[in-house]
């Protein structure tokens, strides 16, 4: 029997985790199917659109830092409050520009604010998860819950994508964003009465400004500062910016191989898929991580082959080809994703979690913010499908990052870490692992 099944108080914590990761993916994934249409529907050509995105993802970079701080230094629940209301507002907001056909600037105004929704949650709801199990007296490793966590999202994925498609075809392309505000009100209601701050004590002991500048330096002693952190931090750019990219360019993609770009469902059926691959990548993620000793051999090869299937996708001019491939880079992305998360978790103090989560999201949508309106551009100029080689091309670059932190004998590559890292030194927590060879699996 597990650990999880001993322990009601671990049970309860991941409940409460897994219905606020179902009510927010449900919220956004009303609009992963139709947000490329949407812009382009408001007047915006493809270089705007994704001009649009990478604001969203420079709103991210903005305040990546400043709200992981308000998690680590007020609470995570603080933060997860204050971004369903952000998110919810900024939503609404999204859905006035395209009912007023505002210019380019308001768009861009807009993205931001969405960023800055998003940052909340990013590191704080994770950190809280971590730290909560940890307090109960959970000490499995963390691979099985997050892999329920994206089963879990790609079911909420599925439901959403599907019905924000059909719902824009029946009515109209703005009501799935209305939808998706009502949810994260409903979300700030459920979080303000389950959530609470378990296995870690806010430090508010020090003044904003001083709280951020304090933070930022120990999320680079425990980050950057730390050789298995920094090498797959330095990755992310590659990764996250280019998958955000793909996903929504996809949209369009399939609509052109479809013949129809009218053909919205189509466009919810894409979203779809990917959310059934992460299901499947789920279920998958913990067996995965069984068929190799160290962590990073299962995050390497994730990254490597989601490259070939990008540019292979890219190449395809056949709709049935497109989806199957599609599909497998969803599953492979998502068996992925856990591992990578209790790597990094393993890695990081409580203390300084929320912040060192937020600075590897921080990493990511900086990637993004060059790569989307990059690719956006090469969409323009070659088709949408030369923009999908030319992402497998740039995801690559991330692999010897990946085999830079292998490199490192993290003891967290091989299983989860007995102790916890120290929570505040001037170097960062010692990495090697025991054994002196580095086999191939």
């Amino acid at each position: 029997m597990s650990a999880i099944a001993l322990l009601p108080a671990a049970r309860r914590i991941q409940r409460i985790y897994l219905v606020l990761l179902l009510g927010n993916t449900l919220a956004a994934s009303f609009i992963w199917g139709i947000n490329t249409l949407f812009l382009l529907d408001a007047g915006l050509s493809n270089l705007e659109a994704f001009a649009a995105n990478a604001f969203f993802t420079a709103g991210m970079v903005i305040f990546e830092i400043p709200t992981g701080v308000i998690a680590d230094s007020v609470g995570r629940r603080a933060s997860y409050l204050l971004g369903t209301l952000t998110l919810a507002a900024s939503t609404a907001l999204y859905w006035l520009m395209w009912l007023w056909s505002a210019p380019f600037w308001g768009w861009a105004v807009v993205s931001v604010l969405l960023g800055l929704g998003f940052t909340f949650f990013s590191g704080a709801v994770e950190a809280w998860l971590v730290d909560a199990l940890r307090s109960s007296g959970y000490e499995g490793e963390l691979e099985p819950v997050f892999a329920k966590g994206m089963v879990v999202s790609g079911v909420a994925m599925l439901v959403g994508s599907v019905a924000g498609g059909i719902i824009a075809q029946a009515t109209d392309l703005g009501v799935p964003f209305l939808l998706r505000a009502g949810v994260l009100v409903t979300m700030f209601v459920v979080a303000f009465l389950v959530m609470r701050d378990l296995g870690f004590t806010p430090d508010r002991s020090e003044r904003p400004g001083k709280a951020v500048r304090t933070l930022f330096r120990s999320s680079l002693t425990h980050g950057l500062g730390n050789p298995p952190v920094r090498y797959l931090m330095l990755a992310a750019p590659f990764t996250a910016g280019v998958g955000v990219y793909v996903f929504y360019a996809l949209q369009p993609y399939l609509l052109e191989l479809w013949g129809d770009e009218k053909a919205y469902s189509v466009a919810g059926l894409a979203a779809a898929i990917v959310a059934a691959s992460q299901v499947l990548g789920g279920l998958i993620a913990p067996a995965v991580r069984r068929l190799f000793r160290k962590r990073t051999t299962t995050v390497i090869l994730a990254a490597a082959t989601s490259a070939v299937l990008l540019l292979s996708l890219g190449l395809t001019r056949t709709f049935w080809v497109a989806l199957l491939l599609m599909a497998v880079w969803g599953v492979v992305s998502a068996a992925g994703g856990p591992v990578r998360q209790a790597y990094l978790n393993d890695l990081i103090p409580s203390k300084q979690r929320a912040t060192v989560l937020s600075f590897d999201s921080l990493m990511g949508s900086a990637g993004g913010v060059i790569v989307q309106p990059a690719l956006g551009r090469s969409a323009d100029l070659g088709g949408y499908g030369f923009s999908l080689a030319l992402s497998g091309a740039i995801s690559a670059v991330a692999l010897p990052f990946l085999y830079l932190s292998r490199r490192q004998r993290a003891a967290a590559d091989v299983t989860r870490a007995g102790a916890e890292p120290p929570e505040d030194s001037a170097a960062p927590p010692p990495v090697k692992a025991t054994e002196p060879s580095d086999p191939d699996r």
